[in-house]
């Protein structure tokens, strides 16, 4: 259930009102936006007698909630989060470029390819320590040492860096990783989205590889009741019957959730097709989609990657991009 308090409402009678609700076992959840404030109630309502709550002298109206997820829908939180990672921001208009190559594979690797893309105006550096493979002879990463890599690019450029969780067991080597990203394959191990939600590190949750917008967003729910709601959104592509690329990039996906939710959403077109040929195309199909980001692969030399090499750019290819992505940005008002 949310409750829209009117424009005279103080702080005083809001703060009386959700302690009321509180007071009779309710979780609370307030969104301050700019015409009005919303009180979120988390719990067995349907015993509220919305009539009684309409006719409180704060209140503009009441509505149910009929989603199950509660904490990530819109209608509890009218405007855009805007997550903000040491300065450098994404969503409300902010729109973040995270790239880097599939896999930490060396400190030259990483030092060059995080130097390149600062240059070319990318906003965060990506790179694989633990990798999950679908094949246990693939390379795998170079684990705790390549967190620490990644950390030696972070000093060199200032980037921002994002990386791959696994297992909750490696959770206190996260410690200096600025975005902690939940891949694919543990959209839906609930037990490890709980404990990142007591986390107070931004989340990158990747969509599952065969899973509904709905389930994706149950997955957030799981974080934000948690306490934490620094969520952002990455549609990577879905299984389907095609088989001309890797996944189907789910364009379609990013209006559908701008309508949902008031996280963050970036897109990911190297997972999504697996064809580096594909992938500055469709980074600009998702800026004008609505995307508030992009997560690209970017390696300096592909034919030669430990990992994905056939999905990733060249740091030239991706400086060229970046010029369009720029363009697109200002068109759709938002800044890179």
């Amino acid at each position: 259930m949310i409750i829209v308090c009117k424009n005279s409402a103080g702080t005083k009678r809001i703060e009386e009102l959700t302690n009321r609700f509180e007071a009779q076992g309710f979780r609370t959840h307030c969104s301050q936006g700019t015409q009005s404030t919303i009180i979120g109630l988390i719990g067995d309502t349907s015993k509220i007698d919305v009539e009684d709550v309409q006719a409180l002298p704060i209140v503009e109206k009441v509505q149910r909630v009929s989603e199950p997820f509660k904490l990530v829908n819109r209608k509890f939180h009218a405007e855009d989060t805007i997550v903000d990672v040491n300065g450098v921001k994404i969503g409300g208009g902010s729109f973040g470029v995270i790239a880097g190559p599939c896999s930490v594979e060396s400190e030259e690797q990483i030092v060059s390819c995080a130097r390149a893309i600062k240059a070319a105006g990318g906003t965060f550096l990506r790179g694989g320590a633990f990798k999950p493979r679908t094949s246990p002879y693939a390379f795998r990463g170079l684990k705790a040492k390549g967190l620490d890599l990644l950390l030696t690019a972070k000093k060199e450029t200032g980037l921002p860096i994002v990386t791959e969780l696994m297992s909750l067991d490696h959770l206190d080597l996260f410690n200096d990783v600025d975005v902690i990203q939940i891949g694919a394959r543990n959209m839906q191990n609930f037990e490890m989205l709980d404990e990142i939600g007591k986390c107070n590190k931004p989340i990158l949750l990747k969509r599952g590889l065969a899973n509904t917008i709905e389930e994706w967003l149950m997955s957030a729910e799981y974080i934000m009741s948690g306490g934490n709601e620094n969520v952002i959104l990455c549609e990577r592509g879905i299984r389907t019957f095609e088989t001309a690329t890797r996944n189907t990039l789910d364009i379609a996906a990013v209006p559908v959730l701008k309508a949902m939710t008031h996280l963050p959403i970036v897109v990911d077109p190297s997972h999504a097709t697996g064809k580096s040929a594909l992938v500055p195309t469709l980074s600009k199909t998702a800026v004008v989609a609505g995307a508030d980001g992009l997560m690209v692969e970017v390696h300096p030399n592909p034919s030669e990657a430990l990992c994905d090499g056939a999905q990733s750019i060249t740091p030239a290819v991706f400086a060229d991009m970046m010029g369009d992505i720029r363009t697109l940005c200002a068109f759709e008002h938002k800044s890179l």
